[in-house]
């Protein structure tokens, strides 16, 4: 197995066949071939099924495509480092919903001065599904919450802890949470993330129903909702991060205030451990930055 044949590989997943990839790596269609033929007798499996037209990636070959971005941007930070050169690549990155609208954008901000030369790539989801993908190499780290199961492969670091808080609509003045839900609607958050489930849980342990008006899929619109006067909502702090919003009346929800925990999971050993350790500072930065109380 070299270096050629795994760029071949990932030049034909990328262009979608044989012969575009051909074009891609400037090599014939037979040398392409031969050079996956070569590698498939190597490893002993079939990467492709070729019944098929084009060919397409078999379960292992798609496990092999992935293994082999990591092999060689290995190999590109390695010369790089020899060289004395910047960190080069792209670093795969996930976040829950309510982290990508600012604590990650402005964390990957801070990290430009560091690494130039780096390109990120986001995926917004949901904890479940981004842990997955950290898992498989899909994603190099994710922002996750703390109400979800950690594999043992992974390694979760704590980077913001931040508060629940009631978010009242314009023109409720000063009130309780009691009067709130006796007398103003309610907006729920519904939807299958850790978040959703733990205002559930502390809303169920008042002991009292709130008269719910409507029920929503994502943070925005919530906060859309309040915004609009249609009743109050339980949402973390973190949503407050526009100045729109930011004009809007809210107290802490709890006593002592209910928080939740944001942290970065990764593989216990990443060829980015570097740049991930930067990332933690930064998320960390932000996350005290953004702090109203304590």
């Amino acid at each position: 197995m070299d270096t050629r044949q795994l760029e071949t590989l990932l030049a034909i997943s990328q262009h979608g066949g044989f012969a575009a990839a051909a074009q891609a790596v400037n090599l014939t269609a037979s040398a392409v071939s031969q050079q996956i033929a070569a590698l498939e007798a190597e490893i002993g499996t079939q990467l492709f099924d070729r019944t098929r037209r084009p060919p397409a990636l078999t379960t292992k070959g798609a496990e092999m495509v992935r293994s082999a971005q990591s092999i060689l941007q290995i190999v590109s930070d390695t010369k790089a480092s020899v060289a004395g050169e910047q960190m080069r690549g792209t670093v795969a990155l996930g976040s829950l919903r309510t982290g990508a609208n600012s604590l990650m954008p402005q964390a990957l901000a801070t990290l430009r001065a560091s690494f130039p030369y780096l390109n990120f790539r986001l995926r917004v989801g949901v904890s479940e599904e981004l842990m997955s993908e950290v898992v498989s190499g899909q994603l190099d780290a994710a922002v996750v919450a703390d109400h979800v199961a950690v594999p043992s492969s992974l390694r979760w670091t704590p980077v913001l802890t931040e508060p629940l808080i009631v978010l009242t609509p314009p023109g409720t003045g000063t009130i309780t949470l009691d009067d709130l839900i006796r007398d103003v609607p309610y907006i729920r958050y519904r939807t299958q993330v850790p978040l959703a489930r733990q205002i559930d849980t502390e809303i169920a342990r008042l002991g009292a129903a709130p008269r719910q008006i409507v029920s929503v899929n994502t943070m925005p619109a919530v906060v859309g909702c309040v915004r609009a006067g249609l009743g109050f909502a339980i949402i973390p702090q973190i949503a407050l991060h526009d100045a729109e919003t930011a004009s809007l009346d809210w107290f802490p929800f709890g006593a002592p205030p209910i928080h939740r925990r944001l942290g970065l999971v990764q593989r216990v050993t990443s060829r980015r451990a570097e740049v991930l350790a930067a990332l933690v500072t930064a998320l960390i930065q932000q996350g005290l930055s953004a702090e109203v109380y304590d």
